[in-house]
């Protein structure tokens, strides 16, 4: 039956499509009807909602599909976009004022004004517009514009429908709220590329100044530079993470493929996932989620095929140390030959002030940059200066990936889009098929960094950075160091995906933010670069009690949709497993039951003995001893590793290494006295359980929240946010977000159950801000309606009609 017969059948049968106040997302409903059937031609879409406020959205094609996407993320989410594309025109200063912060959603800025200096740059370079101008493959395609395009549409057409009736408390009547250009949305998808590069470095791109007659800058040795390094580039320590499993047939149940996602992003901002289905009949129908702002599904499923993505640890940019003329500092020398530095001039105005001009300084190899953060100064000195490459600063192919990802039929599929379009800035890719494959990859755009290449080239400073950290820095004066190319590669000075570490049809492939050593433990990938990631070094506790899990699960076959359910939500803790039982018979062993805390003081810990003994090694709400053990552990966990443990880890049982609790490290006693100490002093039993103190706030209600935090080694991870003043854990700063179970039966319909944690919309007011949360809360899932007589059958049908007005 054709798609137009369907919509057809659905009129018969009652559900045609129709446009009343009551069928319109909230911001809407109280508009006039004829805002919505508005004469003439111009963009359209047919949105239908089912539970949660789901959109499917139905275009004849991407323009149309695009503008459907713009209109209904606008509608459940208008003040987060609106505020980014603020961020990505560079007028925060103007607006908020040029001290206070961005939300970090789209670059590691500080303050708005060095966001601002950055992004107006981005502008004036005309940048963008000329990646918007490359050909496919190397640069978007014809379909990427038309949504992006299409997506600027929508937008613009919500917001002229519905301006006097936002009633977000975030942007109401706010000015900043405007329509936006093609350009807007495709700056946007360009922050997001450049985030693990010139992102992490903004502040540093921003101040750049020549140097002075002042005393230089004080720098680092090479040992602390490392140091500094490996804590921003670490996948552990930041707010997006994830975890992937595909199981591959032989070992399900009906020997069809399944698909765990479990990605680790923001609650809050606009690195938020938004959920919808997206169709062009006969051309592409895709489910999944979308990270704000964004045309297509960024994670997700079709009818045959399974996707997911996690922040990958190879690193997407290093730094060229330039020789300086003695002569003028803002001259560089390449064998030898001087070449002048190229000066960008941005002017940036500002709330109640005059508007603020800044110079940056660019190089054949990037702009020249001061720091990484704060910890790794880079100090521009009349002989050395330092340049920053990111190969994402070329890369608008993002979008095209996704695309080819949407409309792959199997994961030869998904590897054919990853070797076409080769857009992807940060993550691996996970997925399984119908037919019962299973297939990882590692194709992430990353400098053409060999071993050979930061042997022969690397600094001083770059012989520490990049064993410990991956990231080169290399000797920016000789044209013998530069990074040359792949001839598979779709950009100079890229890895090609044959470089890319790959596993294919192994029984399982997970990976949980280390490297892609232990895809399958089994199946150990090795090879590859060290700019890649590592090979033979220990592993988080995530990662280990995630290949348990996932290696006992296809050991044990037989493997269904509830199974990936069950792993989800089992909130098992891999760290209690590991020193809770140690830690509970050396405290019940104590003289007199006290131990000294951090302020000299005997603290009595006996009665947290017997609640470390009777915890489940859960993080479930209702587990008793959770809380207790999560405050000890984070605490403990800062003890070096070769004082935590009494057997270190060993490349060749890395998933059972380290492990033994040594008790007799100090910081093991202190860690458990303060923690006693400090929940008595915020009133909460040592034995609570868990989601007493562990709650999220939405509409004056408490929601309980399972799960746990990065150092316990939780699938389920949340980074709870600490307030003992107000019960404990009051909020979720990130974690599990978009989360998709995947399979297939005998029919045509996939078996998906899906979980948006944070729910569609920021806005208070509307019925789907809190619903999945609770859902969430209650361990339950969404049943997806993927196909049409599924979308027909809910209950809470509304379809919308969206045009742009003329």
């Amino acid at each position: 039956m054709t798609f137009r017969n369907r919509l057809r059948l659905f009129a018969v049968s009652g559900l045609a499509l129709f446009t009343v106040s009551a069928s319109l997302p909230p911001a809407a409903a109280s508009g006039e009807s004829e805002a919505w059937h508005p004469s003439g031609g111009g963009l359209s879409a047919t949105v239908r909602y089912t539970e949660y406020g789901i959109p499917h959205i139905v275009a004849k094609d991407y323009a149309n599909l695009g503008f459907g996407t713009g209109w209904a993320q606008a509608a459940d989410q208008v003040c987060t976009l609106a505020d980014g594309f603020v961020t990505v025109r560079g007028e925060r200063s103007a607006f908020f004022g040029p001290d206070a912060a961005p939300d970090g959603s789209l670059s590691s800025a500080a303050k708005n004004l060095s966001s601002d200096l950055y992004f107006r740059g981005v502008r004036d370079s005309g940048t963008v517009e000329e990646l918007l101008k490359v050909p496919a493959p190397a640069g978007p395609s014809r379909d990427a514009k038309e949504s992006m395009r299409g997506f600027a549409a929508g937008y613009n057409a919500w917001i002229g429908q519905n301006r006097d009736r936002i009633t977000d408390p975030a942007c109401r009547s706010a000015s900043w709220v405007r329509p936006v250009t093609t350009l807007d949305v495709a700056v946007r998808g360009f922050a997001l590329s450049v985030l693990g590069g010139q992102g992490r470095g903004i502040e540093g791109i921003t101040a750049a100044r020549p140097p002075t007659a002042a005393p230089p800058a004080a720098g680092v040795t090479p040992k602390e530079a490392a140091a500094a390094a490996q804590r921003l580039l670490s996948t552990q320590n930041a707010d997006m993470g994830s975890n992937a499993v595909a199981f591959r047939g032989s070992t399900t149940a009906n020997g069809r493929g399944l698909l765990l996602g479990n990605p680790h992003y923001p609650w809050d901002g606009g690195r938020r996932f938004w959920q919808s289905q997206q169709t062009i009949p006969g051309e592409l129908n895709v489910a999944g989620g979308s990270l704000l702002g964004s045309t297509t599904v960024s994670i997700g499923h079709n009818a045959d095929v399974a996707w997911s993505h996690t922040v990958a640890t190879g690193v997407p940019l290093n730094l060229h140390q330039l020789t300086l003329d003695p002569a003028d500092p803002t001259v560089y020398l390449v064998d030898g030959k001087p070449q002048r530095m190229t000066q960008r001039t941005v002017t940036v105005p500002v709330r109640g002030s005059a508007p603020v001009t800044r110079t940056q300084w660019w190089t054949r190899y990037g702009p020249v940059v001061t720091s990484l953060g704060a910890a790794l100064p880079l100090p521009w000195t009349a002989s050395t200066a330092y340049a920053l490459n990111d190969p994402n600063a070329t890369n608008l192919r993002s979008a095209d990936t996704s695309l080819g990802f949407s409309r792959a039929r199997s994961t030869a599929g998904i590897e054919r889009t990853l070797h076409h379009s080769q857009g992807l800035p940060w993550v691996n890719t996970i997925a399984a098929d119908r037919s019962g494959n299973s297939f990882f990859s590692q194709s992430q755009v990353l400098p053409r960094i060999t071993d050979e290449l930061a042997a022969r080239c690397s600094t001083p400073m770059g012989r520490a950075t990049y064993p410990s950290a991956g990231l080169a820095v290399l000797d920016g004066s000789t044209s013998a160091c530069a990074l040359g190319s792949d001839r598979d590669a779709v950009q100079p000075g890229i890895f090609g995906p044959g470089r890319m570490p790959t596993r294919k049809n192994a029984p399982y492939v997970e990976n949980s933010n280390d490297s892609a050593w232990l895809t399958n433990a089994d199946r150990p990938l090795t090879g590859y670069e060290r700019v890649f990631g590592t090979i033979a070094t220990q592993r988080s506790i995530r990662t280990r009690g995630a290949i348990e899990d996932v290696a006992a699960m296809a050991e044990r076959g037989r493997l269904r949709v509830a199974d990936l359910e069950r792993q989800q939500l089992a909130n098992r803790a891999p760290a209690g497993d590991l020193a809770a039982a140690d830690a509970a018979k050396w405290c019940a062993a104590l003289p007199g039951g006290t131990l000294v805390g951090s302020d000299g003081t005997a603290v009595d810990v006996s009665a947290a003995c017997q609640v470390l003994r009777r915890w489940d090694r859960s993080v479930d709400s209702e587990s008793r001893g959770a809380l207790l053990f999560d405050r000890f552990w984070r605490k403990a966990a800062a003890v070096p590793a070769a004082e935590l443990w009494k057997v270190p880890f060993d490349a060749v049982d890395p998933v059972r290494t380290p492990r033994g609790l040594n008790t007799a490290a100090p910081g093991v006693g202190r860690a458990l006295a303060d923690t006693v100490t400090e929940l008595r002093a915020a009133g909460i039993a040592l034995d609570a359980p868990l989601g007493k103190h562990q709650f999220v706030v939405r509409n004056g209600k408490r929601i309980p929240v399972g799960g746990g935090t990065e150092s316990l080694g939780i699938w389920n991870k949340i980074e709870p946010v600490w307030n003992p003043a107000a019960g404990g854990y009051t909020e979720v700063s990130a974690g599990s977000s978009y989360i998709q179970a995947v399979g297939w039966d005998g029919s045509r319909c996939p078996v998906a159950r899906t979980l948006l944690t944070y729910s569609q919309s920021s806005n208070p007011d509307s019925p789907h801000y809190s619903d999945q949360t609770r859902l969430f809360s209650g361990e339950r899932w969404v049943t997806s309606r993927f196909c049409e007589k599924d979308i027909a059958r809910s209950p809470h049908l509304r379809v919308v009609r969206v045009h742009e007005r003329r």
